[in-house]
C-alpha cells in the first residue's frame, strides 16, 4: 500500500535509525504513543541476546560460538510504547540489558550475521503482525530503513553532535564520565557503521534530523509532520 493511502493507526510503518544517543528511543516511543502505533526497539533485542551470551559465559568476540549458540534463547519483545518490555526465556531483562557489561559487548554480538538473520525474522514478524492488525508500528534501530523495513512509509535518520549525545547518555546513566561516554558512543558507531552485515547507514529516502539543538518535543513534532506529509 502506498504512503499516500496510509493513515496513522492503519498499518503505517515508521523506520527510525541513527547514531547512539541521538534520541531514537525517546522519539520513537513518543511518536508511537501520539499516533496510536505499536513500538519495537530492535536494539533491545540485540542487547537481550548479548545479555544471554554473557550469562552463558560465552566470549562475545567469538563470532563462531555466538552464531552457534544464539539460536537457543527465546526472545520476546513487548510492543506497548508506554511500557516496552524485552524477555529472554520468560525473564524480563529490560533493566539488565542496559548494564555496562552489555554496553561493552553488544557491538561484536550484533555484528554476527547469524544473530542478525535470526532477529531480522522476529522483527519482520512483529511488523507484519502490527500491519495485519491495522495498527502499525514505529521501529527503531540501526538498519531499519535499509534492511528491516525498506518499504516503510516514513524513514527518519537521527544524529547529533557527539558532545550532545554524550551528555544525554551520561544523564541517562546517572552522571557517567562524559569523556568515556563519548568515546564509547563513537566507538560503537564506528563498529556498527563498518560491520559487513547490515551496517549503520542513512537509508535511501530517509529524512535526516539533527537533534543537537532540538528538544524532544520538537523532534517528535518533526516526525509527525513527516507522517502527515506522507498521507
Amino acid at each position: 500500500m502506498s504512503a499516500q493511502s496510509q493513515e496513522p493507526g492503519t498499518g503505517l510503518v515508521i523506520a527510525v535509525d541513527g547514531t547512539s544517543g541521538s534520541g531514537k528511543s525517546s522519539t520513537s516511543r513518543r511518536v508511537a504513543v501520539r499516533l496510536g502505533l505499536r513500538y519495537l526497539d530492535t536494539g533491545a533485542m540485540y542487547r537481550a541476546v548479548t545479555w544471554w551470551v554473557l550469562k552463558q559465559g560465552i566470549d562475545p568476540t567469538d563470532a563462531a560460538e555466538v552464531a552457534e549458540r544464539s539460536v537457543e534463547p527465546e526472545i520476546v519483545s513487548g510492543t506497548d510504547p508506554e511500557a516496552p518490555t524485552i524477555e529472554v526465556d520468560g525473564k524480563d531483562v529490560s533493566v539488565e540489558i542496559r548494564g555496562a557489561d552489555v554496553n561493552a559487548a553488544v557491538s561484536p554480538v550484533s555484528a554476527v550475521p547469524d544473530v542478525r538473520a535470526r532477529l531480522l525474522l522476529l522483527q519482520r514478524s512483529a511488523i507484519s503482525a502490527a500491519v495485519a492488525d491495522g495498527v502499525g508500528m514505529v521501529v527503531e534501530g540501526r538498519d531499519i530503513g535499509s534492511v528491516v523495513a525498506p518499504e516503510a512509509q516514513v524513514k527518519v535518520y537521527l544524529s547529533a553532535d557527539p558532545s550532545a549525545r554524550a551528555a544525554r547518555r551520561s544523564a541517562e546513566e546517572g552522571g557517567s564520565d562524559l569523556g568515556r561516554t563519548q568515546e564509547s558512543l563513537l566507538n560503537r558507531d564506528r563498529i556498527d557503521s563498518t560491520r559487513e552485515a547490515s551496517p549503520l547507514v542513512q537509508a535511501d529516502g530517509a529524512v535526516h534530523i539533527d537533534t543537537t539543538d532540538l528538544t524532544l518535543e520538537q523532534v517528535v513534532a518533526r516526525v509527525v509532520e513527516l507522517v502527515e506529509a506522507a498521507r
